[in-house]
């Protein structure tokens, strides 16, 4: 498979996100949105239904399940560092708000479900997975902290949109095409499970 690096501007349309292929890699400038909160997902679903306004203007961007450690003051909200969390908690949320938001990049580590991948194949939208534990790197890339949705949470929790320039590289772990790393993995797994069961079991017995 032939993998190509990307450097591109953030946030993707969906024809952008479609020109991208499993296994390529992908940096990122421009804006992100960023949030690692589960009760933040449950919120941002809640908000499709009607029960709120979204915290800020949200439809055709990117949001990424990264953390953050943040400082504010009086007059200033200072992110100082950024570290990927576990997407796969949010699988049951995810096809919801690829949809509503129509998102074109989502990300974090660990992946998403088959139904997750299917809502990005129809928004037109890629996983991209960071460096798990690479909070030295990825927060290095952050310029400036443009907006802050729902200050009464966590900071964690909270949505926070970044200017960033060079964040990455990201692998494109989900296209847009619907082929999906984590399903190749598992797959290849599964075959080779037989064989290494009877290896195993052959020196056990000797």
């Amino acid at each position: 498979m032939t993998t190509q690096t990307h450097r591109m501007q953030f946030p993707l349309s969906a024809e952008d996100a479609r020109t991208l292929r499993a296994g390529d890699q992908v940096i990122i400038d421009g804006e992100i949105i960023v949030t690692a909160g589960l009760p933040t997902h449950q919120r941002l679903v809640s908000c499709l239904d009607g029960a709120e306004p979204l915290p800020m203007a949200m439809q055709g961007q990117t949001l990424f399940h990264i953390g953050s450690y943040s400082q504010e003051s009086a007059d200033r909200f200072e992110v100082l560092y950024i570290n990927p969390t576990t997407s796969t908690r949010f699988n049951p949320y995810m096809p919801r708000l690829i949809q509503g938001l129509e998102l074109h990049a989502v990300g974090g580590k660990g992946g998403l479900d088959a139904a997750s991948a299917a809502a990005m194949q129809r928004a037109g939208c890629v996983y991209l997975s960071f460096l798990g534990g690479g909070c030295t790197l990825l927060s290095q890339a952050v310029r400036d902290v443009l907006d802050v949705g729902w200050r009464e949470m966590l900071t964690h929790y909270r949505v926070v949109r970044l200017r960033v320039e060079g964040l990455g590289p990201a692998t494109v772990a989900i296209d847009a095409h619907g082929h999906s790393l984590y399903a190749d993995a598992a797959e290849q797994a599964q075959r080779n499970l037989p064989a290494l069961m009877a290896e195993l079991d052959a020196d056990r017995l000797r």
